[in-house]
């Protein structure tokens, strides 16, 4: 992949562990892959960014940090997947993980059709107080959708990523080879 592209925005290895509030956690960020961008740790990391940005609440980044750092992936790019959810597509993915869920369990469980909420944003408090009663009235399906959704997009996006990353690099080599037999 284009690592001139991610160098200039991910922070630097030795920046980080100089950093004042995380030297605290000392030798467990200094293993490579949390920083180098290589194909299994970009992968993984991109993996566990789609796993976690399925947790509820602000938890996201969390999950993905403790979760990156013990399997050794690539720590920037797992935080930054995390941004996929937002207060735009966070309902969206919700109700797809209900429909999911209520795939898996199959029709014979009767569950009573919930509309959505609707998000006020001039009562931001209220609006989250209710996406939070919301999500509760959606009870086991949305509970068994959200772990299948989360496992679901972990899988197709590490397979994505490593096939992308492949194919770059095999028409990189053939953009050299035929530069090198051309010129």
């Amino acid at each position: 992949m284009p690592r001139k592209f991610f160098r200039r925005y991910l922070p630097d290895s030795d920046t980080v562990r100089e950093s004042k509030y995380l030297s605290r956690f000392g030798s467990w960020l200094h293993h490579p892959n949390l920083w180098h961008l290589n194909r299994h740790s970009v992968a993984g990391g991109f993996a566990i960014g789609l796993f976690a940005g399925l947790v509820p609440g602000p938890f996201q980044m969390l999950t993905a940090a403790l979760m990156a750092v013990p399997l050794k992936k690539n720590l920037p790019v797992a935080l930054a997947t995390t941004l996929y959810t937002n207060p735009f597509t966070i309902a969206p993915l919700y109700l797809l993980a209900y429909g999911y869920g209520r795939l898996l369990m199959g029709s014979h469980h009767r569950y009573m059709e919930v509309r959505p909420f609707e998000w006020d944003w001039a009562h931001l408090f209220d609006s989250c107080e209710a996406m939070f009663h919301w999500m509760l009235s959606l009870g086991p399906p949305l509970a068994i959708g959200l772990v299948a959704l989360a496992v679901t997009l972990a899988v197709v996006g590490y397979a994505a990523v490593q096939i992308g990353w492949r194919i770059y690099v095999t028409l990189a080599w053939r953009a050299r080879a035929s530069k090198r037999a051309g010129g």
